[in-house]
């Protein structure tokens, strides 16, 4: 046999593991989780929904005021102590809330949500009392939590003495709390008011209904609503399930081209002779003999992709070639002879 003969067809065979490794794409990242729906918390220390009537005049002033309030999918927190409203007693300002400490938190990811309200040492004022005070109290807590895959909690905690228009009062879970003093009107108390649902929570510490009659600093009747503490919350849907890389194309890569292109190349290795059982080993690399689509999701790691066709016919290929030269210097040592 030619030794330049069988050089070349040596380098044949040798350069084809080259090119079929370089023909190989390199495997994807794994896809990061996306965040679900976000859900929702809100708190506020104080919130009024009060009508003011005038004396000198037959017309309503709303007294709507809120202090601390917050909302969030956003992280949010506040810290007032006090809140004055102008223009109601005789154009001088009036002092709705004193507290010492008066905070609101709302905080939001995609596991939890969760609102906090939490006053202490508290006095309430309306138009035309400026002395006696509507309610104090010595603390007052309400808390609101939705976390995903459990079940909402809501809570109030009403700590220490409580007064209502000077007079301290017991206040009951069981209904409204009633405080009555004659020449000043009258103020029904609502205690820990909490409700929750499959994803939501709400909790009030305290829920006054006010009807109050002065008589004082240009002020005939106070009525309405004062809110204190009160946290909310929704349960966020929680983060997605991530895709797995691959599993789309994975199925028709598989099932269709691997099995019809590499199919062909072991019918023409089988033509050559010796390269029958090459033709045979190229069509196990594509991990199914029948050409249905592998289990697996990531089909780079059990050697099917979407360039097994051109890997499978430039091996045929390069048998084909390494065939033929065998046979001509075959027949080019016969001639010699």
């Amino acid at each position: 046999m030619n030794s330049n003969t069988f050089r070349l067809a040596a380098l044949a065979v040798a350069a084809g593991p080259v090119a079929l490794l370089a023909a190989v794409p390199a495997h994807a990242a794994p896809a990061t989780p996306t965040t679900g729906g976000e859900g929702r918390a809100s708190a506020v220390v104080l919130r009024t929904g009060l009508d003011v009537s005038l004396l000198n005049k037959s017309v309503q002033v709303p007294l709507k005021v809120t202090l601390n309030e917050v909302q969030a999918p956003a992280s949010a927190e506040k810290t007032a102590l006090s809140v004055n409203v102008d223009g109601v007693e005789g154009g001088a300002p009036v002092s709705v809330l004193r507290a010492d400490v008066a905070t609101a938190n709302a905080t939001v990811d995609e596991h939890r949500a969760e609102g906090y309200t939490n006053l202490a040492k508290a006095r309430i004022h309306v138009p035309g009392l400026p002395v006696l005070s509507l309610i104090e109290v010595e603390k007052v807590t309400s808390k609101a939590v939705c976390e995903v895959g459990r079940k909402p909690v809501a809570e109030s905690n009403v700590l220490g003495h409580v007064a209502v228009l000077g007079k301290k009062v017991t206040l009951s879970a069981g209904g409204p709390t009633r405080v009555a003093v004659p020449g000043v009107g009258e103020v029904s108390l609502d205690l820990s008011k909490t409700v929750t649902t499959e994803r939501t929570a709400a909790a009030t510490a305290l829920q006054l209904k006010v009807s109050v009659n002065p008589l004082n600093l240009n002020v005939a009747e106070v009525e309405g609503e004062v809110t204190l503490a009160e946290a909310t919350c929704e349960t966020p849907k929680g983060p997605k399930t991530p895709e797995k890389p691959g599993a789309t194309d994975g199925g028709s890569t598989g099932g269709s081209t691997d099995g019809g292109s590499t199919g062909g190349g072991g019918d023409t290795g089988g033509d050559q002779g010796d390269g029958g059982t090459s033709g045979g080993d190229v069509k196990t690399q594509t991990g199914s003999d029948t050409g249905t689509a592998p289990t697996g999701a990531n089909l780079a790691e059990t050697g099917g992709s979407s360039t097994t066709p051109y890997i499978a016919g430039g091996a045929v290929l390069l048998l084909a070639v390494g065939a033929g030269a065998t046979v001509l210097a075959r027949r080019r040592a016969g001639s010699q002879g």
